[in-house]
């Protein structure tokens, strides 16, 4: 890690702010990156015209006991990084070959946009338990990094 991944992993961790997540401590930031500049940052939240989570006062997933890294498509929320990928698409910004800062593990969903989408390393600091996500890193020669805030 270098003082680059840190500056980076500290937008992420700004960007989470935003998010409108109502279950405790799933706010998620990312931030996509390439040559050193800023491509698009994303954080988890509703789709454009849908209430949040905050705006109904709960968490559908806390609501039907659904347990984390279990069925993600039950959620009202989009994760931090597909809203940064299609942020990307939809500004037609190209993200090949960039690298992808976020507060939390990619899940599998998110790990098979991450491949398609031509990001080559990925910089996470909290894990996640969906073990499959690193198989599929693995697999692709995504590289994956956990970031220790005391090695930067």
């Amino acid at each position: 890690m270098n003082k680059w991944d840190a500056r980076f992993m500290e937008m992420a961790q700004l960007v989470s702010g935003w998010s409108s997540c109502y279950r405790a401590g799933r706010a998620i930031g990312c931030v996509i990156v390439k040559d050193k500049r800023i491509m698009t940052t994303g954080y988890n939240g509703a789709p454009a015209g849908i209430r949040t989570c905050r705006d109904r006062k709960e968490c559908l997933r806390d609501k039907l006991g659904i347990p984390s890294g279990t069925r993600a498509e039950v959620c009202y929320a989009t994760h931090a990084e597909q809203n940064a990928i299609i942020q990307a698409a939809k500004l037609g910004v190209s993200i090949d070959g960039a690298t992808l800062y976020c507060t939390h593990q990619p899940c599998s969903v998110c790990a098979k946009m991450i491949i398609n989408a031509g990001i080559r390393r990925v910089i996470y600091r909290d894990g996640y338990p969906d073990d499959f996500s690193l198989a599929l890193f693995e697999e692709a020669g995504v590289t994956l990094e956990r970031y220790l805030p005391e090695e930067a």
